[in-house]
């Protein structure tokens, strides 16, 4: 197997390259406003620092959010692409999932990630491979009984700290294709089933047909 695993949902624009046991390369990049620029040249270099080409590829595994609308569907539509042209399964998982793999936490914890708007995407964890809520968004104030004190991980978490009053600092703070990789391939090699490629935006997305708009038909 070689499985090529992107994400966008946020600020950081990371790619990696697993060939079933371990990570090959990865590239991470944290810019909030070039996923579109930066994405494709980033599974260039992974590809050339492993020493791959791209029509190796057997599968793909793409983050699904939550996360804000513009870049998200940047890595799902990538992702997509280079399904439809490689003829290869592409999968989804969420995003938070692989901040949590990432953490390697044995004990109950939270990822939280920035979702703008003074707000958190964020879910609770059993271990670093167990999910136990639904990705959820919500303002930091309103979820402060449930957080405080509990081990926390994630740009979101670091943001709001003094909600997050357990937050790990050592933690990873940024998302990172390497470890979304190696969670699908383990959960692959488990016969688990993941996520479709679909976004998980979790609210409407900033752009909407203003209220009053009017349609003008030709006479």
């Amino acid at each position: 197997m070689l499985l090529l695993a992107l994400d966008t949902a946020t600020p950081a624009v990371t790619v990696a390259l697993h060939d079933g046991e371990r990570v090959l390369a990865e590239s991470r990049q944290v810019d909030a406003r070039r996923h579109g620029e930066l994405l494709l040249p980033a599974v260039d270099r992974v590809l050339a620092e492993a020493g791959r080409k791209l029509d190796e590829v057997s599968a793909i595994v793409a983050g699904v959010g939550p996360g804000p609308y513009t870049g998200l569907r940047v890595g799902l539509v990538t992702a997509a692409t280079f399904g439809a042209a490689l003829d290869v399964p592409v999968h989804g998982l969420c995003t938070l999932d692989g901040l949590a793999h990432a953490s390697g936490l044995t004990e109950p914890f939270v990822v939280a990630t920035d979702a703008r708007r003074k707000e958190v995407y964020w879910a609770r964890y059993a271990d670093a491979r167990t999910r136990i809520t639904e990705p959820a968004v919500d303002r930091p104030a309103d979820i402060a009984d449930q957080v405080a004190g509990v081990p926390a991980v994630g740009a979101g978490a670091l943001l709001y700290d003094s909600v997050f009053t357990g937050v790990r600092r050592d933690a990873p703070e940024h998302q990172s294709a390497g470890a979304l990789a190696e969670l699908a391939a383990a959960k692959l090699a488990a016969g688990e089933e993941l996520l479709p490629p679909q976004p998980l935006y979790l609210r409407r997305p900033d752009a909407q047909v203003p209220a009053n708009y009017k349609v003008v038909t030709p006479k």
